[in-house]
């Protein structure tokens, strides 16, 4: 996978699994490959009357020992997670509704 954040090249390697039967229906990656390695991450999708509402949850614990705790939170966190997850769910939020309306339809 790959993003840019503010100009700059971001690329990290995942595994994915998909659990569509669940509630809330779950996409989950595992980070083999990059800075963020170790990283778990769950994409959670609840349709409901409004549209699809969308959560992401990270949990990442690099064990770094000089670079650690708030710098890494701070940078890998806020800057570049944050920054490109919020972008991301909201292209999946907008798939996810198009392909809701795209059934309602048929």
């Amino acid at each position: 996978m790959g993003a840019r954040r503010d100009g700059l090249p971001v690329a990290w390697t995942t595994t994915q699994e998909l659990f569509p039967h669940e509630s809330p229906m779950r996409i989950r990656f595992r980070h083999v490959r990059g800075v963020t390695r170790g990283m778990d991450v769950a994409w959670l999708l609840t349709p409901g009357p409004q549209g699809v509402q969308v959560e992401i949850q990270h949990e990442f614990a690099p064990g770094w020992p000089l670079i650690g705790g708030w710098p890494t939170e701070q940078v890998i966190g806020r800057f570049f997670v944050g920054t490109i997850a919020g972008r991301t769910l909201r292209c999946v939020k907008a798939t996810a509704e198009a392909a809701m309306i795209a059934l309602e339809a048929s």
